[in-house]
């Protein structure tokens, strides 16, 4: 495809989205930007958040990932199974229960001021950090085939990206999210599966002749448990997965924003249970697709792309898409698929982190009526300039595959929430807010120098993702430190007893 092709489709699939959020946010009110006036179908937030949850991310990089990982990456997906269960029947009940807007305001309940604003600023960091990893995958790619031949620089490539989700985001919000996240995840899907037919077929086989070869068995091992030392054991990774489901879905105001819209707990816990079973089967068939696009690349000699002189597997997929000798079919699909996984998530991160700021740090629903939707358009328009600059700055930074990137930082920035979470929930302890925010900042800190430790001084033991559970377990450990015997019940909210 040209790049005058390509800017046409993308341009008509916006269009399409800017659509739904006209019908969606014609009453641009901030209840239906916070939390979709609490009416949207659990089906529908099902749906929409397997691609919102996978991404550009799983788009793009879990297929790169395999030629260095195998299929190992699926270990995690199982621990994120029983992590969105212990979010629907741990965490989602005491959210109803609190009736909040920001997931946040329960450390307020629970402990003070101090927690829940040391929480919400977590949650800001993890998650600009994450949406920026997301958007800087799809800015990548158009900036290679599309963009460079325009003689279009990286920066306005990103600009226009964050302008396109301002478009359809800005007056409905999170109501707008749960239903473009639903048209989304649909052009995603469709993408992967005609992908692998495509391919299949160049390489005159079937499905089934694909899953039978003696080519996919140099990518399909899944469980590794040789050495406990190497980051990629079964039993890290499991609890790896199972902690980060939690923290970077039950305890992240992004993914359980679009929870909070249905309209029971019932209803929510059915959303989450269906989600879970059905992502693992789409992670497994991404992996089925990278095994596939390496096996494709071998054959017709397609070499890995570089980007700025450093390889980037997580280029391969859109150079066999684009580049590799296929249908035109497949160049189309796999765009549609690409800017549907790519803005699945950062629109609703776009939103949350609008929503977080003006609920957590600004007090919205404090401030005078006649302010609040003007507050919250200001502050929606920051929220995208902070996104430009940080995505720009990680084109110069990053050197190795973006999930692999995003899962590292996860260990580092969700750690307080997890420990805070987990010490609010289990324990009847009262602890003295005021310090919190230094036990959180002691605890990344020292899971930072954990994490850099060379493996030859500490037994050849290579730290993976459990630095997560280190993290929030020395947040814990803080917590209690600072704590004492609650004597009022009453100032247990939330807590399990």
């Amino acid at each position: 495809m040209t790049a005058t092709q390509i800017l046409l489709l993308i341009a008509a699939y916006f269009g399409v989205l800017i659509l739904i959020s006209y019908f969606t946010g014609k009453e641009d009110s901030n209840a239906s930007f916070f939390s979709g006036e609490k009416s949207s179908p659990w089906y529908v937030v099902a749906f929409g958040m397997v691609g919102a949850s996978l991404s550009g991310v799983t788009f793009i990089s879990v297929p790169g990932w395999v030629e260095g990982a195998k299929f190992g990456y699926m270990q995690v997906v199982f621990g994120y199974l029983v992590g969105y269960f212990v979010i629907a029947y741990v965490l989602m009940p005491i959210y109803y229960r609190l009736n909040v807007t920001s997931i946040y305001q329960y450390l307020e309940n629970r402990f003070g001021v101090v927690s829940y604003k040391t929480g919400a600023f977590f949650f800001f960091i993890s998650r600009i950090l994450g949406a920026s990893f997301r958007l800087y995958l799809v800015a990548i790619v158009l900036q290679k085939f599309v963009f460079n031949d325009l003689g279009v620089p990286f920066f306005v490539t990103v600009v226009l990206s964050i302008l396109l989700i301002w478009l359809y985001t800005f007056r409905g919000g999170i109501k707008t999210i749960v239903w473009t996240d639903t048209l989304q995840t649909l052009f995603m899907l469709i993408a992967v599966f005609v992908a692998i037919i495509l391919i299949t077929n160049k390489l005159d086989w079937s499905v089934s002749e694909f899953l039978a070869s003696n080519e996919l068995t140099n990518y399909n091992k899944i469980f590794f448990t040789d050495s406990f030392l190497d980051k990629g054991h079964f039993i890290k990774s499991f609890l790896g997965g199972l902690f980060i489901a939690i923290c970077m879905t039950g305890l992240d105001q992004d993914m359980m924003q679009k929870n909070l819209t249905c309209k029971t707990l019932k209803d929510a816990q059915k959303n989450m249970v269906t989600f879970s079973i059905v992502l693992v089967a789409v992670n497994f068939v991404f992996l089925l697709l990278g095994a596939l696009l390496y096996i494709y690349a071998e054959k017709y000699n397609i070499t890995i792309p570089l980007l700025d002189g450093k390889v980037k597997t997580d280029l391969l997929f859109p150079e066999i898409a684009l580049n590799g000798g296929l249908s035109i079919s497949l160049a189309i699909v796999f765009l549609l698929g690409l800017i549907a996984a790519a803005y699945s998530s950062a629109d609703s991160a776009l939103t949350s982190l609008t929503t977080s700021f003006c609920i957590d740090f600004l007090g919205i629903e404090k401030r005078p009526v006649e302010e609040q939707k003007g507050l919250r358009k200001k502050t929606h328009i920051f929220m995208s300039i902070v996104l430009v600059i940080v995505i720009v700055i990680f084109k110069y930074i990053l050197d190795s595959s973006v999930i692999d990137n995003l899962l590292k930082v996860a260990g580092y920035t969700y750690g307080p929430l997890l420990g805070l979470f987990a010490f609010g929930i289990i324990t009847k302890r009262k602890i003295q807010d005021k310090y919190s925010w230094i036990v959180a900042l002691v605890a990344v800190t020292a899971s930072y120098l954990i994490g850099t430790i060379p493996k030859e001084s500490i037994g050849g033991y290579v730290i993976g993702y459990e630095l997560l559970i280190i993290n929030g377990f020395l947040t814990f450990l803080g917590l209690l430190l600072i704590s004492s015997k609650t004597q009022k019940p009453e100032e247990l909210n939330g807590a399990l007893y």
